[in-house]
C-alpha cells in the first residue's frame, strides 16, 4: 500500500504538468470562462478524455494479491489491475464542465479501460460513468453561479469520487476476496492522491483565471486613466500640439519603444525611438502607415522589413498601427513601435485595438463640440444678419435726412451707428460680454431709433453699478427692447414706456424688460421663446433664437419667462451670476 504513493504521485505530477501547459494557452484561458457553450463542452470532453487515456496507459500495475509494479501495458492479464489517475481526470472534467462533459469523459475513458482488459474490466467502465455523472452534478452547482468550486471542495470531491470507485470494485468484481485485497492495497493511496491531485489541478485553473482577471483589472484601470489623460488632447482634433501631448501620455502608460500619431498625410508627433528621422510635420514615411490609411484596418507586424521605413539603421523592429476614425472615415493613425519584436504580445494587440476605438470616439466628440460651437456662432450671426439690413437702411435714411437739417446731429448719429456695428462685430466672436458692453450697445441702438421716431418711446435703464461687470450673452437686451418697440405699441404714438431692470438674487442674474403696451394674445404667449412666431414685422425667430442660446450656454440654470396682460408685458431672463473679477 505504502509503495503505491510515490508512483501515483509521479502520475499525478504528469497530469499537473499537462494542466499547467493547458492554462498557458490563451485559447484554453478564454474557453474556461465560456463553459456553458456547447462547442466549449466538446473541446473539454476531448481534452479530458485525452488526459484520462494517458492515465490509463501510465498507471501502476497491481497483481493482486502481490506487490505493485511498473505499468504502461496496453493489454492486461485477467488477474491484473491498474492503480491510476483516471478518476482524477474524470472528476475534474465533471467539476469543470458539468454532467454532460463528465458523462462523456467517463464513457470514453471507461471504454478504453475496459478494452485494456485485466481483472473484471467492466467494473471500471461502470465506475467511470458514475464518477463522471456524480462529479458533473456537483460541478453544475458552481457552473450555474459561473464560478469554480473552492480548493477544499475540489479535494473533497476527488476523495469521494475515488470512494465511488472502491464501492464499484467491491460490488461488481466477482471474486470478493480479490476485490477486498485490491481495495486494501490501493484505497488509501488512491483516495489521498486523487484528493491532492484534484485540489492542485483546480488551484492551477482558479489561480490562472484570477491572475488573468487581476491583470485585466490593472489594464482596464490603465486604459481608463490613459483615456482620461488623452481626452482633452484628442478632443482638440488632430493637430501637432494635441498629437504631441497625446503621444507623450500613451508612451508613458504603455510598454512601448515609441509612439507616433499621424493624420492622413503627415506625421503629427513621434515620441521615443527613431525620433531622429520620424520627424513631425514630415510626410508619412512608412509603407505600413500608408496601407492602414488606405484599408482602414489595424496592422500588426513583427519584422523590420514589414514596417517599410526606408531610413537606414532604423531601430524599430515591430509595430501596431491602428486607424483613427471620425464619422466612419479614416482621419489618421496612432502607432505603437517596438525595438524588440518579442515585446509585442497578444495583450498589446488587444489593448491597441481598444485604444483605437476610444481615441476615435474622443476625436468624434471633439468634432461634434467644434460643430456645436460653429452652430452657436451661426445662430448669433443669423440673428445679427436678421437685425442689421433693415436697421442699417433705416439708420442711413434717417442720417441722410438730417444732414441738411442738423449736420451735427447727423454726425453724432453716424458715430453711434459706427459704434453699434463695431460692437456687433465684437460680440459675435464671444459667447458672453459684460453688462457694461451690452448697455453701451443698446444705447447706440436706441439713439438711432429715437432719432427716427422722436419722442415716441421712453426707455429707462435701472441697472445697479455693481452689476456692470456681470456677464450675459450678447444682444440679450437689444433683442428684448427691440421686440417691445416693434410689437408692444402698435398704433400708439405716445406714452410708450419700456423699463430695463437688472438685479441679482440667490447667485442668479435677473434681467427684466417691461413695457406698458397692448399685451400679447393668449394663443401666442405660450409659444414665445419655444418656436418661431411669424409676423408682418419680421421672421419671428429672434426670441426663439435667444432662448436656445441661453439653454446652450447655461442648460437648466437658464430661465426664459413671459407674462402679459392688457396693461403690458414683462420678459424675465434668468442666468447664473458670473462677475468679471471671478472670470479673470
Amino acid at each position: 500500500m505504502i509503495s503505491l504513493f510515490l508512483p501515483l504521485l509521479e502520475r499525478v505530477g504528469l497530469i499537473i504538468l499537462l494542466a499547467n501547459l493547458l492554462m498557458i494557452s490563451p485559447f484554453y484561458k478564454k474557453m474556461m470562462s465560456q463553459r456553458d457553450n456547447l462547442k466549449v463542452r466538446w473541446v473539454l470532453i476531448l481534452t479530458f478524455s485525452f488526459f484520462a487515456i494517458i492515465s490509463n496507459f501510465t498507471g501502476v500495475l497491481v497483481n493482486a494479491p502481490s506487490n505493485p509494479g511498473s505499468g504502461g501495458l496496453v493489454t492486461l492479464s485477467s488477474h491484473t489491475s491498474i492503480a491510476n489517475t483516471r478518476t482524477l481526470t474524470i472528476g475534474m472534467s465533471g467539476l469543470i464542465g458539468g454532467p454532460f462533459v463528465g458523462f462523456f469523459v467517463g464513457l470514453i475513458s471507461g471504454t478504453v479501460r475496459w478494452l485494456q482488459g485485466g481483472s473484471a474490466p467492466y467494473t471500471y467502465f461502470i465506475s467511470s460513468i458514475l464518477i463522471g455523472l456524480f462529479s458533473g452534478l456537483l460541478g453544475r452547482i458552481s457552473l450555474k453561479k459561473k464560478s469554480y468550486p473552492s480548493i477544499w471542495q475540489g479535494s473533497l470531491c476527488g476523495a469521494l469520487m475515488e470512494i465511488i470507485q472502491m464501492l464499484c470494485i467491491s460490488l461488481f468484481m466477482p471474486d470478493k476476496t480479490q476485490a477486498l485485497s485490491l481495495i486494501q492495497t490501493i484505497a488509501i493511496p488512491m483516495v489521498f492522491v486523487n484528493a491532492l491531485g484534484t485540489g492542485i489541478f483546480l488551484s492551477i485553473i482558479v489561480g490562472t483565471l484570477k491572475q488573468e482577471e487581476s491583470t485585466k483589472a490593472v489594464q482596464t484601470h490603465d486604459v481608463l486613466e490613459l483615456a482620461n489623460k488623452t481626452l482633452p488632447y484628442f478632443r482638440q482634433g488632430l493637430t501637432p500640439e494635441s498629437a504631441q501631448k497625446a503621444a507623450t501620455e500613451i508612451k508613458r502608460f504603455m510598454r512601448v519603444s515609441a509612439v507616433s500619431v499621424t493624420n492622413t498625410k503627415s506625421i503629427l508627433a513621434h515620441v521615443g525611438a527613431a525620433s531622429d528621422h520620424h520627424i513631425p510635420s514630415k510626410k508619412i514615411i512608412t509603407d505600413l502607415s500608408k496601407e492602414v490609411i488606405e484599408t482602414g484596418k489595424i496592422h500588426v507586424v513583427k519584422h523590420k522589413e514589414e514596417i517599410g521605413c526606408h531610413y537606414p539603421n532604423c531601430p524599430l523592429a515591430a509595430a501596431i498601427v491602428v486607424p483613427l476614425y471620425v464619422k466612419n472615415k479614416v482621419a489618421g493613425t496612432f502607432k505603437l513601435y517596438f525595438t524588440d519584436p518579442d515585446d509585442l504580445t497578444y495583450v498589446e494587440e488587444q489593448l491597441a485595438s481598444g485604444l483605437g476605438n476610444i481615441f476615435s470616439s474622443q476625436l468624434e466628440l471633439g468634432e461634434m463640440a467644434i460643430e456645436q460651437g460653429l452652430l452657436k456662432d451661426v445662430e448669433i450671426k443669423s440673428l445679427q444678419a436678421q437685425v442689421n439690413p433693415h436697421f442699417l437702411f433705416n439708420a442711413i435714411n434717417t442720417i441722410s435726412a438730417l444732414i441738411r437739417i442738423d449736420s451735427e446731429k447727423a454726425r453724432y448719429l453716424l458715430l453711434q451707428l459706427s459704434h453699434y456695428f463695431r460692437s456687433n462685430l465684437t460680440s459675435t466672436r464671444q459667447k458672453t460680454i459684460t453688462v457694461e458692453e451690452e448697455v453701451s450697445h443698446l444705447k447706440a441702438y436706441l439713439t438711432i431709433e429715437q432719432a427716427r421716431f422722436p419722442n415716441r418711446y421712453q426707455v429707462d435703464l435701472d441697472i445697479p453699478e455693481k452689476l456692470q461687470g456681470a456677464y450675459l450673452p450678447p444682444f440679450v437686451m437689444q433683442v428684448l427692447v427691440e421686440n417691445a418697440l416693434k410689437h408692444a405699441f402698435i398704433s400708439r404714438k405716445t406714452d410708450n414706456k419700456v423699463i430695463v431692470k437688472m438685479l441679482s438674487e440667490h447667485n442668479q442674474l435677473k434681467l427684466q424688460v417691461m413695457d406698458n403696451g397692448n399685451g400679447i394674445s393668449k394663443d401666442i404667449l405660450p409659444k414665445l421663446g419655444k418656436e418661431v412666431i411669424t409676423s408682418s414685422k419680421g421672421t419671428g425667430s429672434a426670441l426663439e433664437n435667444l432662448n436656445r442660446r441661453l439653454v446652450s450656454l447655461y442648460g437648466d440654470k437658464a430661465g426664459f419667462n413671459v407674462s402679459s396682460s392688457e396693461k403690458g408685458t414683462q420678459f424675465e431672463i434668468l442666468m447664473p451670476l458670473q462677475m468679471k473679477e471671478q472670470v479673470e
